[in-house]
Formats: structure tokens, sequence, C-alpha cells
């Protein structure tokens, strides 16, 4: 992979992200159309999955610190407990990257079939969930953010189904409002990406003797994914809350047949 490639795939990243659409089956049809799978693996997708999450630091900082603000007053106040909701949604897929890292890498490589097939079944939740009408609640409870986080450890495994519109949908179809969901999709997903990438750069998996791929052009993707994670994280973010999912899940639909058809052509 070289940078161009690379700057190719994190600016796909960058503008993926925050949708619900699937930035790791993007990430696979992408590397797909530029001739690139074979160096395609798991070390450059936790490389631009960190830039973006850096970027959503950036954009939602005010919120982030309001957070850490409330929690280190050792009090079991409104932002003790949200932090509290976000620690209990990443068990699930704490456990899926403990116990089943090996067998995610397998399936980010394993080509457009899996992405095509995972895209078509984001589409049908989100349209399950844009029909739906769930009786709306106030609050999202501890119940609804394990069962939120359960979504999150699911779509990990799968690239193609979409982090992001699982746990929305889950949380619109579970009663919450597209406010709070959104919000919470977006700062629950913090702490594992950055795990992962802390991890395996203490373990020396982003070094050029353990990945095919240049440090030059994760560098680069890197960096491509945080500036347009940055320009459209807000923008994103608001959309998401303000959509209307169906758009979505009409998007994930072509584009998931288009994945399944040419997997299978050719």
């Amino acid at each position: 992979m070289g940078v161009i490639e690379a700057v190719i795939l994190g600016i796909l990243q960058g503008l993926t992200e925050f949708l619900p659409v699937s930035s790791s089956g993007h990430l696979v049809i992408g590397s797909e159309i530029l001739g690139l799978k074979n160096e395609e693996n798991l070390t450059f997708a936790i490389a631009v999955h960190a830039a973006t999450v850096l970027s959503t630091i950036t954009i939602l900082h005010k919120d982030i610190l309001n957070l850490l603000k409330g929690l280190f007053k050792f009090q079991w106040n409104e932002e003790t407990q949200y932090v509290a909701k976000i620690c209990l949604s990443l068990i699930p897929v704490m456990i899926v990257g403990l116990f089943f890292k090996d067998q995610v890498e397998e399936l980010f490589s394993s080509g457009l079939l899996i992405v095509g097939i995972m895209l078509l079944v984001t589409a049908v939740l989100l349209a399950f969930s844009y029909y739906a009408k769930p009786r709306p609640k106030e609050n999202l409870n501890y119940k609804d953010a394990f069962i939120i986080g359960l979504a999150q450890g699911v779509a990990a495994i799968f690239p193609g189904l979409s982090r992001s519109g699982s746990t929305i949908a889950t949380g619109l179809l579970l009663g919450n409002n597209k406010e709070t969901v959104a919000k919470f999709s977006f700062l629950m997903v913090l702490i594992p990406i950055l795990g992962e990438a802390f991890l395996d750069l203490v373990k020396g998996d982003f070094s050029s003797a353990e990945t095919s791929i240049p440090v030059a052009s994760l560098i680069a993707g890197f960096l491509a994914a945080f500036i347009f994670g940055c320009l459209a994280c807000k923008w994103m973010i608001n959309l998401v809350k303000k959509g209307k999912l169906i758009y979505f899940a009409y998007y994930c639909a072509i584009v998931g047949t288009i994945a399944i058809v040419y997997s299978i052509a050719k």
C-alpha cells in the first residue's frame, strides 16, 4: 500500500465513520477497488479508526471534559452515572477483543461477499428502526446501555455491519431519542478503539516487521482520516440525529447488493 492509496482510504474512513454505513466495510471495498486486497489488514483499519476517534474527541471535547469533571468529583452524579453506562456498554466489545481477535482479523480479510451481506443486514436494521415506533424514553438506562454495547460487540466482528448504524438503530428500537443515542454511540467507541490501538503499538504490531503496510502509509492514512474526520464529524453527527435513517438503509442496500454481485461474478 502506497501513500496515495493510504490517503484515499483514510479520507474514505474519515467521511464514513460517523454515518451508519460501515466505515470498515468501505475500507474493504476501497481496498478492492484500489487492488489492495492482499495488503488490507486489521492494523490499517485500527490506525484509521483511532484517527477518527481522535477527531471525535476534538469535536466533542466539551462533552468529554464535562463528563471527566463530573467523574472526578467522586460523587454518584449524572456524569458519573453516564460514564458507568459507557463502561457497562464496553463489556461485550472487550470480550470480542480479548478472545476473538484472530477470528475478527480473518473476517476483515475475507473479501467483499461478507461485506455485502453485512451491509444488507445494516440496511434491514436501519429500516426496521425507522419504521418501528417504540414508546419514547426520557433517559437511556443501564439495561439499554448494555444492549447497545452488545450491538457494538457484534458489529466489531463483521466488516460491513455498521457500528454506529447498529448501536443507533438498537437504541432507537429500545425507545431512546436520536440525540441521546447518537451522543452515546459516538462516545462509547472512544475507549475500545484507542485501547486496541495502544495495545497494538505496545506489542509492535504497527512496525514494518509486523505489517506489510509501510509506516509512511500508516501515518498518511492516519492523518487523512483525522483531518477529514474533523471536517465531517460535526455535520455527520447532526445528520445522524436529525436525518432519516431510511436513506442510509437504501444506500447500504444498494452498495451491499453491488458488492455481493461483484464478489460472485469476478
